[in-house]
């Protein structure tokens, strides 16, 4: 059975010349990649860990943190990566919780891993060179391979990666994910979007984010390349564009927003890039319609997924039917259920709004949460994972994600989730980002509200008016507009709603007027 390491073997004995990684003025074809990551293997494992350690790595997306993860691939290591705005207290917790044995950081978390207590007592490796590290990644990386080449054994249900997922009341569950889900994932990503031999990606999504090591793994697939970004800009990200003839970009829905905003952006500057795809929340109609008509691509993928399964739902062409999430992936079996029932077999027909649920049984699946039993009763049930996420499947067979439980607004006595008012309000010319929330409020449980991001100066009247010629329900419409000057964002770029409800309420975002 092949691994997660065989991707990049493969890749060096079909491809040895392809460039796989570039990083600023940095480059390293398939061959001259597999040889450093071999000495990187070996050199970790002479520092005294062994297979099935764990990796902590806090980095940007650098060449160093790909070269991180394959290294882990032939050790046997299991590369923990964490997100690169990790504070002490927090880089304490994942410590902790996994196990680690080392941390590898950079001069952008190197406060962080100052200010921890556990850090410490850890192996210290520092990619810049720092007074914390007891070694550097390049002396690793120097070193002359003798006798082994630092390969391990590696069997199919061997751990390839601990991620952590975005926690949104606390730090996150780690979700250890095995060669066979990695490798099948990787794959389906090939498939399902249309990734062709020699491909170029932007490497920009984390590479601490399910997205991000997708896109590494499925570059090894196809012998493409590996672009790194370690951190989004879109002045640079069309420059890297221009400069690699980049054909792929596989992003969140903000970064898409803000590449389009760069005054320099034209069609003229992307002609390279042919397929689009996104994930990791939804895409309102209104940047939908704009990707369209900015790329002209040969397909637009919405990609519906989480960190623990890969794959749900694969929409290919999903500016022909904007909001749908598409069908079930190519591992994949998804069911709509009674939201808070709890069993997969109460289904609910078409039309009907439920909890998404998808079979455990995928090859892209996790087998349950580290070190968290509690996780896993809460949402693996009878070989299902529970999603926590509302939506319906049309009279077609297409799935419509329409948000998550939590967000769940109460008002009147009528549910409502945001996705559906966003979609519409996006569609306005002058309306550049939006984001809804329910505020509480006495008489109606959640009072809607809109916060807008303007492109063009516009009433709350206005939006109003715009939102009852729509054909939006009344009682869904927001009952009061806040104008701001941006909207809080994960990492990854999802809404933090919390935020906005926590800044309205203290006064720290007030209207702007418009």
């Amino acid at each position: 059975m092949k691994t997660v390491r065989d991707i990049l073997f493969d890749a060096a004995a079909r491809s040895p010349d392809a460039l796989a990684l570039a990083d600023g003025a940095r480059c390293w074809n398939y061959a001259e990649l597999l040889d450093c990551c071999r000495r990187l293997a070996s050199g970790l494992l002479d520092l005294g860990l062994v297979p099935g350690d764990r990796v902590a790595v806090a980095m940007t997306n650098c060449a160093e943190l790909a070269m991180l993860h394959w290294a882990g691939q032939i050790s046997g290591l299991v590369v923990t990566p964490l997100n690169w705005r990790v504070g002490p207290s927090d880089l304490d917790y994942f410590l902790a919780d996994s196990g680690a044995r080392a941390i590898v950081f950079e001069t952008t978390t190197q406060d962080a891993v100052a200010g921890s207590v556990l850090a410490g007592s850890l192996i210290r490796i520092s990619v810049e060179g720092s007074a914390l590290a007891q070694t550097s990644f390049e002396t690793l990386t120097r070193r002359v391979v003798e006798g082994s080449d630092g390969s391990s054994t590696v069997e199919g249900d061997t751990i390839s990666v601990l991620l952590y997922t975005s926690g949104t009341t606390g730090p996150g569950k780690g979700v250890p994910r095995s060669h066979v889900s990695e490798r099948a994932a990787a794959i389906a990503h090939v498939a399902q979007s249309g990734v062709l031999f020699g491909d170029r990606t932007l490497g920009v999504m984390p590479l601490y984010h399910t997205m991000g090591v997708r896109l590494l793994l499925a570059m090894g697939l196809v012998s493409g390349a590996f672009i790194c970004q370690r951190r989004f800009d879109p002045d640079e990200a069309l420059h890297l564009i221009r400069q690699h003839r980049i054909n792929g970009l596989y992003l969140v829905p903000t970064l898409f927003h803000d590449l389009l905003a760069v005054p320099q952006f034209t069609p003229e500057a992307v002609t390279s890039v042919r397929k689009l795809g996104f994930a990791g929340a939804p895409m309102t109609d209104g940047l939908l319609r704009r990707l369209q008509v900015a790329f002209a691509p040969e397909m637009i993928v919405n990609h519906y997924g989480s960190s623990e399964i890969y794959t749900f739902t694969v929409d290919q062409q999903a500016s022909a039917k904007p909001g749908s999430a598409g069908r079930a992936g190519i591992n994949a079996l998804i069911k709509v259920v009674e939201t808070g029932a709890g069993r997969p077999d109460l289904e609910v027909g078409p039309g009907v709004e439920g909890e998404i649920i998808a079979s455990l049984g995928s090859d892209e699946a996790f087998s349950g949460y580290w070190n968290r039993p509690d996780a896993d009763a809460r949402a693996l049930r009878d070989g299902w994972y529970f999603t926590g996420d509302v939506g319906y499947f049309d009279d077609d067979g297409d799935l419509f994600v329409i948000g998550r439980v939590d967000d769940m607004m109460i008002s009147g006595g009528e549910n409502v989730l945001p996705v559906e008012i966003e979609s519409v309000l996006s569609l306005h010319d002058a309306v550049a980002e939006v984001a809804v929330v329910g505020l509480p409020d006495e008489r109606m449980g959640h009072r809607i509200t809109a916060f807008v991001v303007c492109a063009a100066p516009v009433e709350a009247a206005v939006l109003d008016a715009w939102c009852l010629s729509s054909g939006l329900a009344r009682f869904k419409r927001p009952r009061d507009y806040v104008f701001t000057d941006s909207i809080p964002k994960s990492p990854v770029g999802k809404i933090i709603r919390r935020r906005l409800v926590e800044a309205h309420d203290h006064g720290h975002i007030r209207s702007n007027g418009g």
